[in-house]
């Protein structure tokens, strides 16, 4: 056994292995990311300045953006380092970070999505209930309750991932560290690994996807009662498809990377799937809220149109 923990660090894959599509997509990545910090950074500072938006949809869209930058920082950044300087290698303790932080963000986002979509539903269904119901008391503890959960699931996957012993192979097919590339390089009987990841997503994933469908068949049934020309129907249609859009491509992307049945699935198609997961759900966010909801805009408004009579009135 002795023999069997040999590997002390991992390869990555680079984007590319043509030195130039290899930078173009750095770049591109490196743009997608640096947008996708500014537009959740907008999203988190207006709402915290704005006293209108200090109520619970934009409460957890603000944790939301929060997750969202930190979800994409865990892997942009040092994925496009690598590119740009051609040095793939992680150490074993980076790569275990990494997937800690990686399957974190992606459960307490799931969790997010899932308690916005509890809200939705509440907000449209139930509105004389609705300050009742998602209180500040509600906010708070079903935050709590995200974070706790999501740290107990990574911590889960993490050490039992790392338990086994590497000694093959220590090229990662992925531009990132992540669990089913990483059991197939390990020497070790993966089965138990396997059926834990398998049930832990299935069980984690599915209860939230199955609890997301639910919110909105419910949704859907209130709003096709609306008359018609009810503008409350169309404002509920135009808050939730947006909601529904993120949750899909995210579920339904990470679903086929960490559910397939085949081991030996093509790298450039696992990395192209990853970004759907990792990098797209983030970058999205800000733009489908902010442009899409008429008061972000006008609380942006008001924050440019106060920060610029600030500027005058100092240079006066």
């Amino acid at each position: 056994m002795a023999n069997f923990s040999t590997v002390s660090k991992f390869l990555l894959q680079g984007f590319a292995e043509v030195w130039e599509l290899r930078v173009l997509l750095s770049i591109l990545f490196l743009l997608i990311y640096l947008a996708t910090l500014l537009g959740n950074f907008i999203i988190i500072t207006v709402t915290t300045i704005d006293q209108n938006l200090h109520t619970p949809m934009y409460f957890f869209l603000r944790n939301l953006s929060m997750v969202d930058m930190c979800y994409i920082s865990v892997t942009v950044p040092n994925a496009c380092i690598n590119s740009f300087t051609n040095n793939r290698t992680i150490s074993v303790g980076g790569c275990a970070m990494q997937v800690f932080f990686v399957f974190f963000c992606a459960s307490v986002e799931l969790m997010f999505l899932t308690i916005m979509a509890q809200d939705r539903y509440v907000a449209i269904c139930q509105p004389l209930h609705y300050p009742v119901i998602i209180n500040h008391q509600f906010c708070v503890q079903t935050t709590m309750a995200s974070l706790i959960s999501g740290t107990i699931f990574a911590a889960v996957q993490t050490g039992n991932t790392f338990r086994l012993f590497f000694c093959q192979s220590n090229v990662v097919n992925q531009f990132f560290c992540d669990i089913p590339s990483l059991l197939r390089l390990s020497c070790s009987d993966t089965l138990s690994s396997q059926l834990l990841l398998l049930f832990s997503v299935m069980g984690f994933g599915g209860g939230c996807f199955t609890f997301i469908v639910l919110s909105y068949v419910r949704i859907f049934l209130t709003v096709l009662k609306f008359p018609v020309k009810e503008e409350r129907g169309g404002k509920a249609f135009s808050t939730c498809v947006p909601h529904i859009l993120v949750v899909s491509v995210f579920l339904s992307t990470g679903s086929v990377v960490y559910l397939r049945p085949s081991p030996s699935t093509e790298i450039i198609q696992n990395m192209i799937l990853s970004v759907f997961y990792t990098i797209i759900p983030p970058f999205l966010n800000p733009i489908i809220y902010s442009l899409r909801n008429k008061q972000i805009k006008q609380a942006m408004g008001k924050v440019i149109f106060k920060k610029f009579i600030q500027k005058a009135l100092i240079h006066r």
